[in-house]
């Protein structure tokens, strides 16, 4: 499968999804969504994929929608209706978002440098955001009169509280790594030069580990958070039948016995 803003490599059952305009700081167009949303849909298809990464090209992860002439793509205010602007953008970035939320594998984002706005929500979606002393973080919505249209107003409160999410996207301020990782955008910070490789050890970490088991924790991970605590135990009840009953189950059992590193098949 062959693009132009975005690269996608497989191996090992690792997907690497990489937002490819450099010179534009990876910012959101109409062909890059649209690249984007296809490589998704290609790794969401792909039964051999156990962990996606999802990173930039160059200095920044992706600083959002541009602001310059023909930048937004389909999206163009003076000449759409409010409900023609409403259904791009719910084709297009916004789409990008639910499709990273409803992976059914883990998500990692590799946020080598700036994620704002369209950027910023992007990574929110991922499970878990790595990045250096060169990440940082930024809403960048109402500083030119906007709403968080692609989700942050959903996604940031859930990682830092309600009162930090208010503050960060009312005042638009920038969040630097350190403090990024204090308020849990970050799970870790390496050291720039080492942000792939620990990332793609991470992956490989992930990959290695029981499919089955680590879809349905994931799948009660993002449903539990609209559930209540009986329904949720429901939720689980049902995916634990499905692991005790599965042969990764069994080989993790002999595996422990026989104090070996386990093989997962996924099935």
């Amino acid at each position: 499968m062959t693009f132009e803003s975005v690269i996608l490599e497989k191996k090992s059952g690792i997907a690497r999804l990489v937002l490819n305009r450099p010179e534009k700081l990876n910012a959101i167009d109409e062909k890059m969504t649209a690249e984007v949303i296809q490589a998704l849909e290609n790794v969401a298809g792909d039964k051999e994929v156990r962990a996606v990464i999802l990173t930039g090209a160059g200095d920044a992860f992706c600083a959002g929608a541009g602001l310059g002439p023909g930048s937004t793509g389909s999206m163009r205010p003076g000449e759409q209706t409010p409900e023609e602007l409403r259904q791009a953008l719910r084709r297009g970035p916004q789409k990008v978002t639910l499709a990273l939320h409803r992976m059914a594998v883990p998500v990692i984002a590799s946020v080598n440098g700036i994620a704002a706005g369209g950027g910023l929500d992007w990574a929110m979606a991922c499970d878990i955001r790595i990045g250096s002393e060169k990440t940082k973080f930024k809403a960048g919505f109402t500083s030119v009169g906007l709403f968080p249209g692609t989700g942050g107003t959903w996604l940031l409160p859930r990682l830092v509280g309600l009162a930090r999410a208010a503050e960060i996207l009312f005042t638009d301020r920038t969040v630097n790594s350190a403090e990024a990782k204090e308020l849990g955008l970050l799970n870790m910070v390496v050291r720039h030069e080492r942000l792939e490789a620990e990332t793609h050890t991470l992956a490989e970490k992930i990959a290695s580990g029981p499919p089955v088991a680590l879809r349905l924790a994931r799948l009660q991970l993002r449903e539990g958070l609209g559930m209540d605590l009986a329904a949720a135990l429901e939720l689980a009840a049902t995916c634990e039948a499905i692991t005790l009953r599965s042969e990764d189950h069994g080989e993790g059992v002999a595996a422990f016995l026989e104090k070996r590193k386990p093989e997962f098949k996924g099935r």
